[in-house]
């Protein structure tokens, strides 16, 4: 991949939405909901702390599975791919492997 986020960013591949119920019926494209969490692709280098300036790196590494806000980020298509592009406050929490 050729995209590198800036600052406090991250790039994150969604998992897949649920294709069926756990009763076995078949969920449209329309009623299924946006996935809220997916699998690092990249990562910026951090952000600058206001008092001091100095590089605040970010928890979070490239393959770390996390869990993101509902309607944060910013969808975009790289290489016919969707992806999503979120702030570190979009972040709510690493899944655990």
């Amino acid at each position: 991949m050729k995209l590198s986020p800036l600052d406090d960013r991250i790039v994150v591949r969604p998992a897949q939405s649920e294709e069926r119920t756990a009763s076995g019926l078949v969920i449209p494209d329309t009623a299924k909901e946006k996935p809220q969490q997916g699998e690092v692709l990249a990562v910026g280098p951090g952000r600058r702390a206001d008092s001091t300036g100095e590089l605040v790196p970010l928890n979070i590494a490239v393959g770390d599975t996390v869990v993101y806000s509902k309607f944060g980020g910013t969808e975009i298509s790289v290489d016919g791919e969707d992806l999503l592009i979120l702030a570190s406050r979009d972040v709510l929490a690493k899944v655990a492997k």
